[in-house]
């Protein structure tokens, strides 16, 4: 059965890795009729308003979306069209898989662990204003019932996918009562799953693990401004960004989406790598339950990168964006 989905290109890079993630979704099978749409910030009557009104109502319709990577400006301009998104479809869980790429040399070659991260509160989501000149007051907002919807989230995504392990990150030790209601909710719903181990860490004591000992993890669950520095700091650990897949989860709409920036200066050079939004795609399929689509793209993009024969040039490669496609493709017939 043939599903609507929105599709987003974005900006840079973004049509290009989107178009060759859609040629290899086609290319192996995926029901899938894409419904395009962009994603413009028009300012609205408050500064930094981000209106995207006919996007969100085109995700509503289909539930779900992929997304390409959008630009956002730094200290200046429109607000963070990811974080609108997420925030006017209540995306609030954030999953990102990190995962060793085979052929691709790093420096650990034994990491596999999902970070869940909250993903509509915190610092993260821009709560800021002038207090006074040269005065900024940027809000910390943690609520019992968004950390406690992602602590379900976590544990049934850990007990779905056969998870051991969640180690609950937070910085309680200082913020003694934003961090830490966001950890006595999880203790709260932790031992709704005795299959499954928790276990608690701090933030930067985290970070140090993470490079020194990254196989001792197995799930991390984060709010949403931890979450959104580890996971970049985890990425780096199997290669970088352009190895990672995104989704962002809510009730009623998904959004799969590459984790990288827009990286403007390659863009329309046929050099860009699309392995994250394939990656992204992957999971996309899953989550739509095609799962032997699903199956196909992923043994084939892990076909190239062990031949390592088309690899474009962030991982030691010569290869196009659309040498590397095609070979991908290709290797759907295997």
């Amino acid at each position: 059965m043939t599903t609507k989905v929105t599709l987003i290109p974005g900006d840079g890079i973004g049509p290009e890795v989107t178009r060759a993630t859609v040629r290899l979704l086609d290319a192996a099978g995926a029901q899938i009729e894409w419904v395009e749409k962009a994603a413009t910030a028009v300012v609205g009557r408050r500064q930094g308003e981000t209106e995207m009104n006919p996007l969100v109502e085109s995700i509503r319709e289909t539930r779900v979306a992929l997304k390409g990577p959008i630009t956002t400006p730094v200290g200046v301009g429109n607000r963070s069209v990811n974080v609108a998104l997420r925030r006017a479809l209540n995306l609030y869980a954030n999953l990102r898989p990190v995962k060793n790429m085979p052929g691709v040399k790093s420096r650990f070659q034994n990491v596999d662990l999902v970070i869940v991260r909250e993903n509509t509160e915190s610092l993260y989501s821009g709560l800021e204003h002038v207090v006074a000149p040269g005065v900024v007051e940027s809000l910390k907002v943690i609520t019992e019932v968004a950390s406690t919807r992602i602590a379900r989230f976590a544990f049934e995504y850990a007990r779905r996918l056969g998870r051991r392990k969640i180690t609950a990150v937070h910085k309680a030790n200082i913020m003694k009562l934003s961090d830490g209601l966001f950890l006595d909710c999880i203790r709260k719903v932790a031992p709704e799953y005795p299959d499954i181990k928790h276990e608690e860490l701090i933030v930067d004591n985290c970070s140090m693990q993470l490079v020194m000992r990254p196989e001792t993890f197995d799930m991390l669950l984060l709010e949403n401004l931890y979450g959104d520095i580890l996971s970049d700091l985890c990425a780096g650990l199997v290669g970088g960004l352009g190895l990672v897949p995104g989704a962002n989860i809510g009730d009623e709409s998904s959004l799969f989406e590459a984790v990288h920036g827009s990286a403007p200066d390659i863009a329309g050079k046929n050099l860009a790598n699309p392995t994250a939004m394939i990656l992204s795609a992957i999971l996309m399929l899953r989550h739509l339950e095609q799962h032997a689509a699903a199956n196909r793209v992923e043994k084939a993009i892990q076909h190239v990168y062990l031949e390592g024969r088309h690899l474009t040039s962030d991982v030691g490669g010569k290869a196009t964006t659309e040498e590397f496609t095609s070979a991908v493709i290709a290797a759907l017939e295997d």
